[in-house]
């Protein structure tokens, strides 16, 4: 068959995989607490992801420099459908101990598999001319803003009309389409005459890539972003039952709607911004202002979202038409919160990508992926722990956090 490299192509294959990622995390914590796990045990479930994903980015971008594109995607994508057939599975004991053991393993699984974003970048990289690939990784962006408006309604469908094993397997059947649609259309992207990257060892790769003062600049920027964005992923549900007084328990009182509409509506504009105003903002000012920029706007949005004080849950009626002075303050402030992490991720892998030898985009963007892993580790704990005994601290501490790495950027990417 004669295969051309595509953008569509790597577009649907990273797009299809968030769509089952975005299918199943809303549910990790509902199940893990309904089989009884405890805090540390439903943290542990959900950190293992990010945690195999530290371990695991490198390795797969390093094995797509020696070995293709192609082959690591097609395996991180059945590695992935597997990992979710082990959740369907999970899901549906009545043994709370084996529930708790299988969902934890899928999700250990599914962290050592998900090389997706990793070699999809470097695909993205190998077909794209210098000047275009931050336009071009804004598409990658957009996949998850996509990924996570549409995996999450399909898991609620799912759920409500198959039962509790029904969005696993779901998740399942996606990836396996994915895989299928990888097969038989994505081609190679790696040119056969390209140079190979040296052999190094884990370490020794990440202190490679870490001493080249730019990559390594950029890579901690991307760690203080990730780390500044999940603290605020993983306590926005808290922030928001206790500004506006809807209550802790999911029922009547405190309506998941509300917290699934503000994570749609911030994916919306994700989606939005990467889709469509990346590639004319990096023209107008260039990667360095614009990575700045965009960690201006988060860290002046995460700022100020612990001060929204309101009463009674969200209503987009009233928003609509302007009677609810506190939910429209919040959305503006989230509205600039998605703006400026729509931003950062693009320009930031754009310019990373043209830093990095043409040998190695693999190893790079994995090492600056597991930085990421590492950072979705770190900050829900972080967060969630400084949360019970200051709801603004979290905040107000990852605002600054945001700022610093705005000037870092301003200061040294920008010479």
């Amino acid at each position: 068959m004669n295969r051309k490299p595509s953008m569509l192509v790597v577009f649907l294959t990273v797009f299809i995989d968030l769509i089952g990622f975005g299918i199943v995390v809303p549910l990790v914590p509902m199940y893990s607490r309904h089989y009884g796990a405890d805090g540390w045990l439903i943290g542990t479930i959900i950190a293992s992801f990010s945690a195999m994903q530290f371990i695991f980015s490198p390795i797969w971008g390093k094995l797509s420099d020696r070995h293709g594109r192609r082959p690591i995607l097609l395996i991180s994508t059945a590695g992935a459908a597997l990992s979710y057939v082990l959740f369907a599975i999970g899901s549906g004991f009545e043994n709370h101990s084996l529930a708790l053991g299988a969902l934890l393993v899928s999700r250990i699984f599914a962290g050592a598999c998900g090389g997706n974003i990793t070699v999809a970048q470097a695909y993205i990289a190998d077909i794209t001319p210098p000047e275009n690939r931050s336009k071009r990784m804004g598409l990658i962006g957009m996949a998850f803003g996509l990924g996570f408006i549409f995996g999450p309604a399909i898991s609620g469908i799912a759920l409500k009309f198959g039962g509790a094993t029904a969005p696993g397997w779901a998740a399942a059947a996606l990836c396996a389409l994915n895989f299928f649609l990888a097969y038989f259309i994505l081609a190679e992207s790696l040119k056969p005459d390209s140079i190979q990257a040296a052999n190094r060892p884990h370490l020794a790769q990440w202190g490679h890539t870490l001493a080249q003062p730019k990559i390594g600049l950029l890579v901690l920027i991307f760690f203080l972003a990730t780390f500044a964005f999940s603290c605020f992923e993983s306590t926005l549900p808290l922030l928001v039952s206790d500004s506006f007084n809807l209550g802790i328990t999911v029922d009547e009182t405190m309506p998941a709607t509300t917290v699934i509409s503000l994570f749609v509506f911030c994916g919306i504009i994700g989606a939005i911004i990467q889709g469509g105003l990346i590639g004319r903002l990096v023209k107008m000012l260039g990667e360095p202002k614009l990575i700045a920029l965009s960690l201006l706007l988060t860290g002046i949005a995460l700022a100020v979202l612990p001060f929204i004080k309101g009463d009674g849950p969200l209503k987009w009626s009233s928003v609509l038409h302007a009677a609810d002075g506190p939910w429209i303050k919040m959305l503006l402030a989230l509205a600039l919160l998605s703006i400026g992490s729509a931003l950062t991720r693009a320009p930031l892998f754009g310019l990373l990508s043209n830093l990095a030898p043409a040998s190695e985009q693999g190893a790079t963007i994995g090492i600056a992926q597991s930085a990421g892993a590492l950072a979705r580790i770190v900050g829900p704990l972080f967060a969630a722990s400084l949360y019970f005994h200051s709801a603004v601290l979290p905040y107000v501490i990852c605002g600054a956090v945001s700022l610093i790495a705005a000037l870092l950027a301003a200061l040294r990417l920008t010479k």
